[in-house]
């Protein structure tokens, strides 16, 4: 039985979204970060970092959410490409999501709504919401002429990055046309309103 430990709200809504997709059965085991769970000495055999999402799934215990979506899509087959090209592609987009587009998004959605208002710094966030249009143009000039980042079918690549920008939507950063579209068309899946009903 595999055992997602995490919250909707937290980066384990990318897991528990790919779960859903993947229509395996699951137990979600709310660990919140928020209230010390991730510090127990029980939590921090599976995760010595002391962070959600971790899977657990038989022997194979994981975490990092981007490894493990990595993970339950080729063990699962669902969402995996076919194609040894776009298996690197698909790592790429991931990859991409987690060193380009993270940080920025992350820092606008903790100094305009995550924060209390007194530990909020404008300035911050401006700045980071400046410094986010540059892997946001990536991402549009990606998405030109196609439905999704591989083509024609959504797949895990088009989740990873899509579960990033999910911030991006949150803070109400203006996005161009393809990746409005493309965001929108991923965000309607029924899989992801399930995960975040978890």
């Amino acid at each position: 039985m595999i055992v997602l430990h995490g919250v909707p709200r937290s980066r384990a809504i990318r897991c528990l979204w790919l779960l859903e997709e993947l229509g395996v059965a699951y137990e979600n085991r709310k660990t919140n970060f928020a209230t010390g769970d991730t510090r127990t000495p029980e939590f921090l055999k599976l995760n010595p970092n002391g962070h959600i999402p971790v899977l657990v799934d038989d022997d194979v215990t994981l975490f990092e959410s981007m490894a493990i979506n990595l993970y339950l899509a080729r063990k699962y087959d669902g969402l995996w490409p076919k194609t040894l090209a776009d298996e690197g592609r698909t790592y790429q987009w991931s990859f991409w999501a987690m060193t380009e587009l993270e940080e920025p998004l992350l820092t606008v959605l903790l100094n305009r709504l995550v924060f209390p208002e007194a530990q909020r710094d404008a300035a911050k966030a401006d700045d980071a919401a400046t410094r986010a249009q540059k892997p946001i143009g990536v991402l549009d000039g990606a998405l030109a002429g196609r439905d999704y980042l591989l083509g024609g079918s959504f797949g895990v690549a088009d989740l990873n990055v899509a579960a990033v920008m999910l911030w991006a939507r949150m803070t109400k950063l203006p996005l161009p046309a393809n990746v409005q579209a493309w965001l929108g068309r991923c965000t309607a899946r029924p899989a992801l309103q399930r995960a975040n009903a978890a």
